[in-house]
């Protein structure tokens, strides 16, 4: 075990939670986008996306078992993809907008803004929890020099 791993560690998950606040930023500020992209001779809104996170390595059982045993470390995370939310887009009754169809219908973006705020509250809060055990680790290590005086 180095022992800087867990700067490692600490780093895939900075990386991978400021990733997810600027995929949420441009969620939020594509709300309300009713031509995000032109697909079969039509304007299309823009579609939310998700960001999936994983373990950096995917590991059997039994080298989990074997790591816990050993160093007790893991590998961090990272981002595994950015995909498109599925959900139907929604429509909204404004006659007067100029992407509205026959009906009066207008269809806008799949994007909760309030779900996109709570999405944000969690990846700041995650990202603060890591600053903390960087921050902590860093001290840890300071201390550990010091006795060496």
């Amino acid at each position: 075990m180095r022992i800087t791993n867990s700067f490692d560690i600490s780093a895939s998950a900075l990386t991978t939670q400021r990733l997810r606040m600027d995929v949420i930023s441009s969620n939020i500020a594509n709300a309300d986008t009713t031509r995000a992209s032109f697909v079969n001779g039509q304007w299309t809104p823009y579609q939310r996306k998700i960001v999936s996170v994983e373990p950096k390595n995917q590991p059997t059982f039994a080298q989990m078992l074997n790591s816990a045993m050993t160093d007790g470390t893991g590998q961090g995370v990272r981002v595994s993809s950015i995909s498109g939310d599925t959900t139907p887009f929604k429509q909204v009754y404004n006659p007067s907008h100029p992407d509205a169809n026959q009906q009066g219908y207008v269809m806008m973006p799949n994007v909760d803004v309030a779900k996109e705020m709570v999405d944000m509250i969690s990846a700041t809060r995650s990202y603060e929890a890591n600053v903390t055990a960087l921050n902590a680790s860093k001290g840890m290590i300071s201390k550990a020099l010091e006795i060496g005086r």
